[in-house]
């Protein structure tokens, strides 16, 4: 049934090499990695920015009773230096208070709040888990202005090439920045940072995750068109629709293909195929059909010869949509179908931190 399905989609395969040669090893792979990203930043996301020049982390509070005093808060304040120009953002590091070498989650969220509607801090620490979370708006606007922020840093003019980053990018590289603050941190397992996010950050958090091989997990949740779904057929936000609204996530070019999903050289799955061997987890929900569930379950599966390339199991699942509440955890890809609607719960948290121990390096 599932197989059906997405061969009803008609999706370009990112296993085919540019001479049309099929890639059929791990070694192969390697080398074509570098071709996905270059087609996924030219007609997507825009191109990444480069490292910066600089970078300065200034810790300007902690707060050791935390959480009944079983956690620190700390609030850290990043500068960049790039292209001659510095710009400074908040993020916040919660940690248990314990010894250790902690596995730890970037996560990139709507509020600084900590804790947060989407950020139950106490549960996660609780579960010798450390997070490290920023606003994204702190880094740069949602919208199209591109003088604001980190954004001014790189189109002082707010001027941008067709081809030039997307907030998206963006946001997923001040991910990256913060990965290069915790290799700094004596408490955290490197081997096991994961990074996450939710609906328009879902997507942010699945790219920061396939471009950055230093993240173990990248965790979706609930990010539907631009993310975790296939754009081929799918219901609800379509690529129309999200770039009428919110063309500033992706690059200019990526215009051309409203109403056109099917003219695309690659979809979804090309992203998700890029963090193999890594592990990837996608979540969605039952009532949310603007993200499509459907599509987003197709996208994992898509993505799978990647994972085989390594030896790795890629999503294990049954020949059939998932039902309400069925957690998929035995591969190398997980997924989870919530009951509910479009949120990031305590249940989503807690099914992937499960994932994540099962799972650590």
């Amino acid at each position: 049934m599932i197989r059906e399905e997405l061969a009803k989609r008609k999706l370009p395969s990112p296993f085919v090499d540019e001479n049309g040669v099929q890639i059929t090893t791990a070694e192969q792979w390697e080398k074509h990695r570098e071709k996905i990203k270059k087609i996924l930043s030219y007609e997507e996301y825009g191109n990444l920015p480069g490292k910066p020049d600089e970078m300065f982390f200034t810790t300007v509070s902690s707060n050791e009773r935390f959480c009944a005093s079983e956690a620190t808060h700390e609030k850290i304040i990043m500068t960049i230096v790039m292209n001659g120009r510095a710009f400074s953002f908040p993020f916040y590091f919660t940690y248990p208070n314990k010894p250790g070498k902690f596995p730890t989650v970037i996560l990139i969220n709507f509020k600084a709040d900590v804790p947060h509607r989407y950020l139950p801090s106490e549960e996660i620490n609780a579960q010798d888990v450390a997070v490290a979370s920023f606003c994204y708006t702190d880094f740069t606007a949602d919208d199209w202005d591109f003088t604001n922020g980190f954004s001014g840093v790189l189109f002082p003019d707010g001027k941008r090439g067709p081809h030039d980053t997307g907030k998206i990018a963006m946001w997923a590289w001040a991910a990256m920045r913060i990965f290069d603050y915790l290799e700094t941190r004596d408490n955290v397992d490197l081997n096991n940072v994961s990074v996450a996010g939710h609906s328009r950050l879902g997507k942010t958090a699945l790219y920061a995750g396939a471009f950055d091989e230093r993240f173990a997990f990248a965790y979706s949740n609930d990010s539907g068109c631009g993310g975790a779904a296939i754009s081929r057929d799918k219901v609800g936000e379509d690529l129309t629709a999200v770039y009428t609204r919110f063309g500033f996530w992706f690059c200019e070019h990526f215009a051309k293909y409203q109403g056109k999903e099917h003219s695309m050289p690659h979809d979804q799955h090309f992203l998700h195929a890029l963090v193999a061997p890594r592990n990837l987890y996608v979540a969605s929900a039952e009532t949310d059909q603007w993200a499509d569930p459907e599509s987003e379950y197709l996208g994992c599966i898509a993505a799978g010869q990647a994972y085989e390339y390594y030896g790795k199991k890629p999503l294990v699942y049954p020949d059939r949509f998932p039902e309400v509440d069925e957690v998929l955890h035995d591969g190398t890809i997980g997924y989870h179908l919530r009951s509910g609607s479009h949120y990031f719960s305590r249940r989503d948290w807690n099914y992937f931190i499960k994932y994540m121990k099962e799972n650590k390096r």
